[in-house]
């Protein structure tokens, strides 16, 4: 069966297992990705029984990324400074799955407050890849994609700001879906960047996150970002039929003889992705190669950087440790809030907001912030025009498979490869729907593909990567298993 919602609520709905049964089975093997991955902050032992209905998430249990807030329950952002906070309401995404009787059974470790890319931040300990506990699982959704390809239940929640579903989905052998901006409410989900950030989902199958993001997503009186998006269904949209759909990838990203000191490593991934572009081919896609301005590309990262540590600074400024939060020491109030913030921030979240104060300064915005936020422009007018023409940008999501922990750093590459690297935060410049699924394997260990569209596309996005999936075999892959 292509969906692992569908095949558990089938079995839940005839008797095959009961709920109690399936509950406490989620529960065992959380505890056991905690111990090896230290995937969770939160794992809720006595979670509340659901009515099994006709709704397919009935009964089902799920991980909350641990930056969406949840009534009663600790809600940290992996953060020192949030360590004991307890909200007293739930998100609006967080509220519309228990509409539909889902079960949550714990909230997942991640980079804290979601700056970063290694999970290496986490105040509960360094978040492993389920593959290969030396190697990092991605961030900054770490803990869910974990999780998920551990097969602790069928889909967790995740934020996406830069790359953060989509890129720990690659790593860790699973599907990481990013919606358009603004189909799932922010409501609740604790800010990073809010003109990046994004609500999405982490499965092993691609029928499996439209399901739940039908689920999640609706226009929110609380989130005035979010959209009527009641005419677009998009499980119902899923039939595999792509034939005569357009893709392009970027020639300056996949064009070995860009690299001309390529590992052997992105090698391989180039091949496993040219690979794939051959079996779209044999499904009726139409694949056409798009060369864009190497300049533009190269600025991606820095680009990035530039406007995401600005929002960050501004947006985590009310971290006093004076509102809520534990108390810094000190005479003053200044001094309070210095001691809070000081020993509460890891040092990577520390640069950041020097960074971003640093841009955001009146003497230097023209030169950093405001022109950061043209390129950002440039590229995006680049991309919908393209989207004109096309269905979809299809590249590989990085350079190879997920990098070893020891000696790994959360800075701006200035390397060759940074574009291809970091090429995912395109979807997150313009708010376009970005999908992540397993493409194959190098050295028993996971690689992905990407494919973005236009914004609203939602519906066409996930059924070309659903025909995609199907093409290409790797589906509802378990961390552990024997795949080539």
């Amino acid at each position: 069966m292509d969906s692992v919602i569908e095949k558990l609520h089938q079995d839940l709905k005839n008797g095959v297992i009961t709920e109690e049964e399936l509950i406490k089975d989620s529960i065992n093997k959380a505890r056991m990705a905690n111990s090896k991955c230290h995937a969770f902050v939160t794992i809720i032992d006595n979670p509340s029984k659901e009515e099994i209905t006709d709704d397919l998430l009935s009964g089902i249990p799920y991980g909350i990324k641990d930056n969406y807030a949840t009534k009663g329950i600790l809600s940290t952002g992996s953060s020192n400074t949030l360590k004991d906070y307890v909200p007293i309401f739930d998100a609006t995404a967080v509220v519309n799955l228990k509409k539909h009787h889902a079960v949550a059974i714990g909230k997942t470790a991640m980079d804290e407050f979601g700056m970063g890319g290694t999970g290496t931040t986490a105040h509960t300990g360094i978040i492993c890849n389920p593959w290969d506990p030396k190697r990092m699982a991605g961030g900054s959704s770490s803990g869910s994609a974990a999780s998920v390809a551990m097969g602790v239940y069928p889909y967790a929640l995740g934020s996406d700001t830069g790359d953060s579903i989509r890129k720990p989905a690659a790593f860790c052998g699973i599907v990481g879906y990013k919606p358009t901006y603004g189909l799932i409410s922010r409501y609740g989900l604790f800010p990073f960047a809010s003109s990046l950030d994004t609500c999405g989902v982490l499965t092993r199958t691609v029928k499996d996150a439209a399901i739940v993001t039908d689920a999640m997503k609706g226009k929110d009186n609380k989130d005035l970002t979010s959209w009527d998006s009641a005419n677009i269904n998009l499980y119902a949209s899923i039939n595999g039929n792509v034939k005569g759909k357009k893709l392009f990838y970027i020639k300056e990203l996949v064009d070995l003889s860009n690299y001309p000191d390529a590992s052997n490593e992105l090698k391989k991934h180039l091949e496993i992705f040219n690979e794939a572009l051959e079996k779209a081919k044999e499904i009726g896609l139409d694949i056409t190669e798009v060369s864009i301005d190497k300049t533009l590309l190269r600025a991606l990262p820095s680009v990035y950087v530039c406007l995401s540590c600005a929002e960050a600074t501004s947006n985590l400024s009310n971290l006093t440790g004076l509102i809520f939060g534990p108390r810094g020491e000190g005479k003053t109030a200044e001094e309070m809030m210095m001691d809070h913030r000081t020993k509460g921030f890891s040092p990577l979240i520390k640069r950041r907001f020097v960074i971003g104060s640093y841009v955001l300064q009146k003497e230097n915005q023209e030169r950093y912030f405001l022109n950061a936020a043209r390129v950002r422009r440039l590229i995006t007018d680049q991309m919908k025009e393209l989207f004109k023409t096309y269905d979809g940008l299809i590249l590989p999501v990085s350079t190879g498979v997920a990098p070893y922990l020891d000696g790994s750093k959360d800075e701006l590459d200035k390397s060759d490869t940074a574009p291809l690297e970091e090429h995912l935060q395109i979807a997150n410049f313009g708010g376009f729907p970005s999908i992540t699924i397993p493409c194959g394997f190098i050295d028993k260990l996971p690689v992905g593909l990407n494919i973005t569209s236009n914004c609203y596309d939602d519906a066409n996005l996930l059924n070309i990567a659903y025909a995609l999936e199907e093409k290409l075999g790797y589906r509802n892959l378990i961390a552990g298993g024997k795949y080539e």
